[in-house]
């Protein structure tokens, strides 16, 4: 049984970092992208970040751009988004997901089979 589970969430004043981490088990994800997602009270889900398997390039909305960085450890089966200089509008619930294809549409939600339980992440203004 695949589960992803995020960690890291938490309440940052504006200009502040934090650390998502999602750890993957019941299948290895290396050779397939994995993505991060957001949804805000009120608003639909929407892509905030993803990277592809081994020598891929990484992708970002462009309202992180700059300011989060997302990477992955393949060997601990782990997808992390570091996430600076946040700001109020980054406040949501921030949730991983992987897919059961390789070949994927990595900005696209449907994309993705497999999803966390969501980290809830808090600016402070």
């Amino acid at each position: 049984q695949v589960q992803l589970v995020e960690s890291g969430g938490g309440l940052v004043q504006a200009g502040g970092s934090l650390r998502l981490s999602c750890a993957a088990s019941g299948r290895t994800f290396s050779n397939y992208a994995m993505g991060w997602f957001r949804q805000a009270p009120g608003k639909e889900r929407e892509f905030v970040s993803a990277i592809s398997w081994i020598g891929g390039s990484p992708v970002y909305a462009d309202s992180v751009k700059g300011r989060f960085t997302v990477s992955r450890d393949n060997a601990k089966n782990t997808l992390y988004l570091q996430m600076n200089s946040l700001k109020p509008e980054d406040t949501a619930v921030y949730y991983c997901a992987a897919p059961e294809k390789r070949e994927i549409k990595v900005v696209t939600a449907t994309s993705y089979d497999y999803w966390g339980q969501g980290t809830q992440v808090t600016v402070s203004s």
